[in-house]
């Protein structure tokens, strides 16, 4: 056996660097994948969310009213969105994820402030994700003696000096107790199946070159779009096999409730699972080889899992953050979701976040058509 040498080892060196040289998409995601996320960690997440969208059913319209939600807006929590109606349509607007917050100002909230029979405000929280407004919540109460120092002064000073002039009562809905698995766990199910899902078309046609067996394919009279379906359609099975799994998991071992509909709920799993796989075909077809199908799986993977609310509240992002977040599949599938276990939304309050994953399947099915590769160059 041969000695060590320096030449021999130099030249296999050179080699793997001529190797990556050739191989664009690695040597991309060797600068890419650590460039993202240190934008992504560093400047899109935040975990004390501000400006989150508060509406106001005022029934009664008085200074102390105006201040009360002037001082609101001070503390850089809440974005006064605008009046709504009544409390039904507040109900309606947090259902839909119009806004995080409604506070409903009673009829009769300056007379009874003034006979000092201590009022009450009411501030309903949508409070499926926890942590979006658990700070928010906790600056309202701060605000009553600011507001009654500040209004309540000359012959009515006597009211000021009660602890307090008036308080604010909150209503946590959706999940009162605060459970982090109730937000986590159907989130995760965005997570697995957004994984499996591009992973394994992602490696579909790759594995067809690398097998040789993708010449018998291009040799039939099959078109694209035939392959491609043809592919998805075993793996909408397994997506939904393991979304039913993930359902009775979280009901039974965590106590998520299911309080909208099931039927509902599976048209959003298939919709999402047909949205994952066709991206996973379009992988599969611009890349190479299985490797960089798994490195294009990672990258597109990654900023759905950050942007999208799962692990971070998506409001508390800067804009352009959640204009990205806006891209991504799994940003409407977690609303979805949360919407119909957690709320009970039906199918007007589920449309806007629904429509948005349809029109990503057609479009990302037509480039996937297009850079379908009819020969093995």
């Amino acid at each position: 056996m041969k000695g060590w040498s320096f030449a021999r080892f130099w030249a296999v060196v050179l080699k793997e660097f001529v190797q990556l040289r050739r191989e664009r998409i690695t040597f991309a995601m060797v600068l890419g994948i650590p460039i993202a996320q240190l934008l992504l960690f560093g400047y899109a997440i935040n975990t004390d969310p501000r400006n989150l969208p508060i509406a106001i059913v005022a029934g009664d319209r008085s200074e102390f009213t105006r201040s009360y939600i002037a001082a609101m807006r001070t503390t850089g929590y809440f974005d006064v969105k605008g009046e709504l109606p009544d409390e039904e349509a507040g109900r309606a607007a947090l259902a839909r994820g119009e806004v995080q917050f409604v506070l409903n100002i009673p009829a009769d909230f300056t007379h009874r402030l003034l006979r000092g029979e201590r009022p009450a405000l009411l501030l309903e929280a949508d409070a499926t994700d926890p942590s979006a407004s658990a700070t928010a919540t906790g600056s309202v109460q701060q605000l009553v003696s600011s507001v009654a120092a500040k209004d309540l002064k000359g012959p009515l000073s006597a009211l000021a000096g009660r602890a307090p002039a008036f308080e604010v009562r909150m209503h946590k809905l959706y999940n009162p107790e605060g459970i982090t698995q109730r937000n986590i766990v159907p989130g995760l199910m965005g997570v697995i199946l957004s994984m499996t899902m591009v992973m394994m078309t992602g490696l579909a046609m790759t594995r067809e070159r690398e097998r040789g067996t993708m010449e018998n394919l291009l040799a039939t009279p099959v078109n694209p779009l035939e392959v491609m379906t043809g592919k998805i359609m075993p793996y909408i099975f397994i997506g939904l096999i393991q979304a039913t799994i993930i359902l009775v998991a979280s009901r039974w071992l965590f106590g998520v409730p299911v309080v909208g509909s099931l039927v509902a709920l599976y048209v959003v799993i298939l919709v999402f699972v047909a949205a994952n796989l066709t991206v996973g075909i379009t992988l599969s077809s611009i890349a190479s080889n299985q490797l960089q199908a798994m490195q294009l799986t990672f990258f597109y993977f990654l900023p759905g899992m950050l942007l999208s609310g799962f692990m971070f509240p998506y409001r508390g992002m800067p804009p352009w953050a959640q204009a990205l977040g806006k891209v991504v599949p799994m940003t409407y599938f977690n609303r979805l979701v949360r919407g119909i276990l957690l709320k009970g939304n039906t199918y007007p309050d589920l449309w806007p976040d629904l429509w948005p994953l349809l029109v990503f399947t057609v479009v990302v099915m037509t480039i996937a058509v297009r850079t379908y590769r009819k020969t093995l160059d």
